[in-house]
């Protein structure tokens, strides 16, 4: 499998713009970051957004939300011409994979015809109907992250984990002496719960701002700890991994709060959130020797003392870093992780497994499209719980 230059793309369940990365690799292996760039949501594309959170295809406000996706990528992407190849995720708008399925809006035809690239996107349906939860798929990545780390001596050749703190926040477990990211017990991920998300809707209904920056307002506020302990007793955190979680899934968090002053809400819900990954903890393995943050979420420091408080109390001697400490990009590492994957999807390799969706194989999900008379790659490559397909 020969080195590609792709262009990973991202926006997340925080709905504040589009992350784009390059990242050289044949799939497997990384040989190379390059540079990468951040395009903003203007509030009204925010507030279009969010008017179609919930909803499935030919929900009144899909249609709009799909057509800003496709064109805020396209003028992003525009900015790097020496893409190959694009690993677009779409907007997560509904994700409901034991009901509905999941719904990611944008259409990547529509992408690769605007760029002139092929697309590679819808990451996740495949992994539905195969059985899986469609989530987390950045696992993957994550052991090729540890993989590049540990060849490039920054980290030990021993387990750890990756924490994304985003909207929603996921766990990796993994070990990077595996052989590749599919194989037995190379990986163990699922959602923590909500992250990011809670608090940056309490922070645009109330202060009308974007987020809490840097945590500010939830260090000067009182946690309601009888909320916490109702919030631990979701079922969720009662149900072993793997398992993926809805941005909406937990909207009794955010009601709990309603009647809480600015401060004691914003507290109680970063403090929720670094409760769910202490309780996440549980399922690992074992105590990993790191614990790698990642996503906007390590910037707060209310979360980043919140999570280190609860670590300690419940696992004795795990060190919590920012992904940057082994040389990654913690802003742009979902990006990157979508080029990885695409260039996977090309060569019909594994996007997702066992231990990381609940699929009961192996699953190569995604679909090609080639612009107009311009095509790459092997095409038609099926096989047991492949199904890269290609338009």
């Amino acid at each position: 499998m020969a080195m590609m230059r792709v262009l990973g793309m991202m926006s997340g369940t925080s709905l504040d713009g589009v992350d784009a990365a390059m990242i050289e690799t044949d799939g497997l292996r990384i040989a190379g970051f390059g540079r990468a760039a951040y395009r903003r949501y203007s509030d009204n594309e925010t507030g279009l957004l969010h008017a179609a959170l919930g909803q499935w295809p030919g929900g009144p406000d899909v249609a709009g939300a799909a057509a800003l996706s496709v064109a805020a990528h396209a003028d992003l992407a525009r900015d790097f011409p020496e893409a190959g190849l694009i690993g677009y995720h779409g907007q997560t708008l509904a994700h409901d994979p034991r009901g509905k399925g999941t719904h990611q809006a944008g259409d990547g035809a529509a992408l690769a015809r605007a760029l002139n690239r092929p697309v590679v996107w819808d990451f996740r349906s495949e992994d539905v109907r195969q059985g899986g939860e469609g989530a987390p798929l950045v696992p993957f990545f994550h052991w090729a992250c540890a993989d590049w780390a540990v060849r490039a001596g920054r980290l030990d050749p021993a387990p750890v984990a990756f924490l994304n703190l985003g909207g929603v926040g996921n766990l990796t477990w993994v070990d990077p002496c595996a052989a590749a990211p599919e194989s037995p017990g190379a990986c163990l991920a699922f959602d923590t719960g909500p992250a990011n998300a809670p608090v940056n809707d309490l922070m645009r209904q109330r202060p009308r701002r974007e987020r809490d920056e840097g945590g500010a307002l939830a260090l000067t506020g009182q946690v309601e700890q009888a909320i916490i302990r109702d919030f631990l007793d979701h079922p969720c955190f009662h149900r072993p991994p793997p398992k993926s979680l809805d941005r909406d899934d937990f909207a009794a968090l955010s009601q709990a709060v309603a009647d809480l002053p600015d401060a004691a809400a914003a507290a109680t819900l970063t403090e929720a959130a670094a409760a769910a990954v202490a309780a996440g903890l549980q399922w690992l393995p074992h105590p990993p020797a790191r614990l790698l943050v990642c996503g906007g979420g390590r910037y707060n420091r209310a979360l980043m003392q919140a999570l280190q408080r609860r670590l300690t109390i419940a696992e004795q001697g795990i060190q919590t870093a920012p992904v940057e400490d082994i040389g990654l990009d913690g802003d742009m590492l979902e990006a990157q992780a979508f080029g990885w994957l695409a260039v996977r999807v090309l060569n019909g390799l594994p996007t997702s497994g066992p231990e990381t969706t609940g699929a009961p194989a192996a699953v190569c999900g995604g679909r090609i499209s080639h612009p107009p008379r311009r095509r790459i790659g092997p095409q038609g490559r099926h096989g047991r719980g492949w199904a890269g397909s290609a338009d």
